[in-house]
């Protein structure tokens, strides 16, 4: 196989924008290009970039777990801790080991279920991660703002505006963006560090307030044994358990973040990226533990319940119950910061998750590989969200649990999937018994995404709209964009193929396509087309042979040339649609006259089969194609001559 650039002239993948403002959006960049030399740094440098989004949960994670859970908040979240760390954990470490580009569960799972049904699954799983994505946005704006809001040196100038500062703290994150936004370790570093340390000094301090009043402890204990023995205690936190999933939602972006972990090779990164993960995973299980067992024995039942002083602000209302007015501030902005960072980590997430799978599959329009458009597209989302929520962080935290529980149910899914079928040889027991561990896994999680949607729908339904509007403007789009050249790379299959290619190119041939590439089929339409039409020089027979898998938009083609008498024959295969195939390779070709078949059958039938299956009315669809890219790519050149024959 020899990879070349097979002719001088060169196919345009798009016109450029005739407007000002479409190249102000091209300005910024296009998100679906790999970017392979990205800077590496140490993975506990990196380990902060996860942490502004998995450790900012702890601005609102313990108010959430009191109005869930109340006394049985510590027992809940110790739950959480146990599937934190026992399944949560396991599987991103199985996915770090399978996905060391940074792509995640929705790749694996994309890989393990090939063809239309594993793009369909795809499709729904980027629906809840944008849900996922969009209300860490909107929650943590929210969140920010309602920090500002109780501060007593910010309150009178504030007031009781919250939607609109959540919207502008959503504004400030698109501008920021619109110019170009950098993810810069150092700034991530500087922004959650310094918020663990704060956090620390307040759960001390509680743990001081405590040891010098034994009562509360007492109480505690009186309201715990309120709802029975220690089994009912644990089976009843259990069940509470779910609502609290906010308090995993940082393991998707540990993975995300491994292109940037530094290693020498594939197995020391994945050893880096599991350290990663095991040290967020530890440090937010003790923060976790200890904030929900001062916020339940200091915070009274008033004061954390919705509307009261410490709701959405749990560890900030005991921050300036006990350490005063000063700390209190230096606490609400540093939660104000981190949070805002958090929104900027999921902006980020979602600007280069979308265009790595749907432009890819022809299922968005072009400006969505842009960072500029996705981004206002994605702000114009999250103000619609935060004006239905109210800005409220409990009422958005339904759907965000939603979110980050699917997305945490798909990948231990792909990894119990992927251990089933990797079992062979002597270690296929160990593999069968890791498979099954993965499924029960699997079903704790499908367990806590089940509750959670029976306790708060708005999370799924949230999730379905998103899932509605990826699939129509996917449909929409792969309808639209199905007349583009859908070749990504040309190779051919050996030197002969290459020497003899060169023999056609330019004016030299007059192109055939051919539904079957047989000799006697070759005779026979030379024959037709030299009796009924004057044509001078040689025939180039062209044939195309589809991929099994017809799923992607775009594919690399293989072409073999051979010579037979005065004539050629081209037989390209690899390819995921007949047509787009055929004009494409006319164009690099570039013949006097093209001769299309036409078999005249029923069109809708011939649609469906072109849209889907890459195949379909041949003669008419090269003719349609190559018009429209004329269209759109202009030249001085002569344009080959288009005949249509009936077949």
């Amino acid at each position: 196989m020899i990879k070349a650039n097979p002719t001088n002239r060169s196919v345009a993948s798009a016109a450029p924008p005739a407007s000002s403002l479409g190249r102000w959006f091209q300005k910024g960049g296009s998100m679906d290009e790999q970017h392979a030399h990205s800077e590496t740094h140490p993975w506990y440098m990196v380990l902060w970039l996860t942490g502004v989004d998995y450790f900012s949960t702890l601005g609102y994670q313990p108010g959430i777990a009191l109005i869930a859970a109340g006394a049985l908040s510590p027992i809940a979240t110790l739950i959480l801790v146990g599937v934190t760390l026992l399944g949560a954990l396991p599987v991103y470490s199985q996915v770090a080991f399978r996905s060391y580009a940074g792509q995640g569960s929705i790749a694996m799972l994309e890989n393990l279920l090939p063809g239309w049904r594993g793009k369909l699954f795809v499709l729904i799983l980027l629906g809840f991660a944008a849900t996922d994505f969009v209300i860490t946005m909107t929650l943590s704006a929210a969140d920010a703002a309602q920090h500002a809001m109780e501060n007593p040196y910010l309150e009178p100038f504030l007031g009781e505006a919250r939607v609109l500062l959540t919207v502008g703290l959503l504004a400030l994150l698109t501008i920021v963006f619109l110019k170009g936004f950098v993810e810069a370790i150092g700034l991530a570093a500087a922004v959650a560090v310094p918020y663990l340390l704060l956090n620390l000094v307040v759960l001390l301090r509680g743990f001081a307030e405590i040891g010098r009043r034994p009562e509360l402890l007492a109480g505690w204990r009186l309201d715990l044994m309120a709802h029975g023995d220690w089994t009912m205690i644990f089976i009843a936190s259990g069940i509470i358990f779910p609502k609290l999933a906010l308090g995993m939602s940082g393991f998707e972006t540990g993975v995300s973040v491994m292109p940037l972990v530094s290693g020498k090779g594939t197995p020391e990164r994945v050893r880096a990226t599991r350290l990663l993960l095991t040290a967020a995973a530890v440090i937010m299980s003790v923060m976790l533990v200890l904030s929900s067992f001062i916020t339940t024995l200091l915070i009274p039942e008033e004061a954390f319940r919705t509307g009261g002083e410490a709701g959405g602000r749990a560890i900030a209302y005991l921050a300036h119950l006990y350490l005063g007015g000063v700390f209190g501030t230096v606490y609400d902005i540093s939660t104000i910061l981190i949070l805002w960072f958090a929104g900027a980590s999921a902006m980020a997430g979602l600007i280069n998750l979308i265009p790595r799978y749907l432009p890819r599959f022809g299922m968005a329009p072009r400006w969505v590989a842009y960072r500029r458009p996705l981004v206002l597209v994605l702000f114009v989302i999250s103000i619609v969200v935060t004006v239905v929520f109210e800005a409220d962080v409990e009422s958005q935290a339904g759907a965000y649990a939603t979110g980050v529980l699917v997305l945490m149910l798909s990948a231990a899914v792909a990894v119990a999937l992927a251990l089933w079928r990797e079992r062979t040889g002597a270690a296929r027991r160990n593999g069968a018994i890791l498979s099954v561990y993965f499924w029960i896994v699997s079903a704790v999680f499908a367990f806590a995404l089940v509750d959670n949607i029976i306790e708060r729908p708005d999370g799924v339904i949230i999730a379905s709209i998103f899932i509605a509007c990826v699939v129509v403007v996917s449909a929409i789009s792969r309808y639209w964009r199905a007349t583009e050249l859908r070749v990504s790379e040309v190779t051919f299959v050996n030197g002969d193929s290459e020497r003899v290619w060169q023999r056609i190119v330019g004016k030299k041939v007059n192109l055939v396509t051919l539904r079957t590439n047989t000799p006697e089929a070759r005779a026979q339409k030379a024959a037709e087309v030299r009796k009924h039409y004057a044509t001078r020089g040689a025939l180039a027979f062209i044939h195309v042979k589809l991929l099994d898998n017809r799923s992607e938009f775009l594919s690399p083609i293989q072409i073999s040339v051979t010579q037979e008498g005065e004539d050629f024959v081209v037989e390209v295969s690899g390819a995921i649609a007949i047509a787009n195939t055929i004009a494409y390779v006319s164009e690099l070709i570039d013949p006097v006259s093209i001769f299309l078949g036409l078999t005249r059958q029923n069109l809708m039938t011939q649609s469906f089969r072109f849209i889907f299956l890459g195949e379909g009315e041949t003669g008419l669809l090269v003719y349609t194609i190559l018009l429209k890219y004329w269209e759109l790519t202009p030249e001085d050149d002569v344009r080959p001559l288009i005949f249509i024959m009936s077949e």
